[in-house]
């Protein structure tokens, strides 16, 4: 009845109204509603291809280029089953974090939109803070990593030019580190833009980066195998003439 008498003799003013509009999102008031999930934040609008892109870009990334000089080194038995491996290895632990994404119950508990939220819900006390660490250990590793790719590949390529201009005699000694302060402050520039792993077009452009990747990977494997065959087949018909010219040469 309260609630009654407040509803027809009073009304807030906008601030008021939105705060009392939270309050109904603590309690779990908007449910069914179109602006906002079931915990007060605002409605996902992602979609099986954004889910896709998301997983291609996390999964496929530039070390796929070389992947079949690895593969190589292993040979044809262990290339193969390392590979198998790890890919169970990588649906395992997809499929923790997909059973870590929600707390309770797995139909409308708690929302865990981050790992560590995972973690916090999942383990406590110093587990916690172990787990914060080697999240971070591995983020400024992969950050290193990248700089030191992007580097070299930028080195590579001035590298390239420089033999164009001056020919192979030349050593064009470059460093590399004016190229790894260069990507440094790019990523510094791009980490300050609000929001920006919201931008919906950037796991697109990811997505396409990975794919190109996959086909350069592809491409230089199936030039490196018809090529390996093709000197295979002249060495056997060279070796093939020499045995002829062997047996005929006594009979001369």
């Amino acid at each position: 009845m309260g609630e009654n008498v407040v509803g027809k003799y009073y009304c807030p003013p906008p601030a008021a109204a939105a705060a009392m509009e939270v309050s109904g999102v603590e309690l779990g008031h908007t449910a069914g509603s179109k602006l906002f999930d079931d915990d007060g934040r605002p409605k996902r609008n992602g979609t099986m291809w954004t889910a896709s892109a998301h997983i291609i870009t996390a999964v496929i990334g530039s070390g796929v280029l070389s992947l079949a000089w690895a593969i190589g080194q292993l040979g044809w038995v262990a290339g193969p089953a390392v590979m198998l491996l790890f890919s169970l290895v990588t649906y395992y632990t997809s499929a923790l974090l997909s059973d870590c994404y929600r707390s309770g119950d797995a139909a409308s508990g708690k929302r865990n939109y981050t790992y560590m939220d995972a973690v916090n819900a999942n383990l406590s006390g110093f587990k916690v803070q172990i787990c914060g660490f080697l999240q971070y250990a591995n983020i400024v590793g992969v950050a290193i990593g990248y700089t030191i790719a992007a580097s070299t590949s930028m080195l590579a390529i001035k590298r390239a030019n420089c033999f164009h201009k001056k020919g192979h005699a030349d050593p064009c000694d470059i460093s590399s580190v004016p190229y790894m302060i260069i990507f440094g402050v790019a990523e510094i520039f791009f980490s300050q833009i609000p929001d920006f792993d919201q931008i919906s077009w950037l796991s697109m452009l990811a997505a396409v980066m990975s794919f190109t990747y996959s086909a350069i990977g592809l491409a230089l494997g199936i030039v490196q195998v018809v090529g390996t065959t093709r000197r295979a087949m002249i060495h056997l018909q060279v070796s093939h003439v020499i045995e002829i010219d062997v047996l005929v040469a006594p009979m001369c």
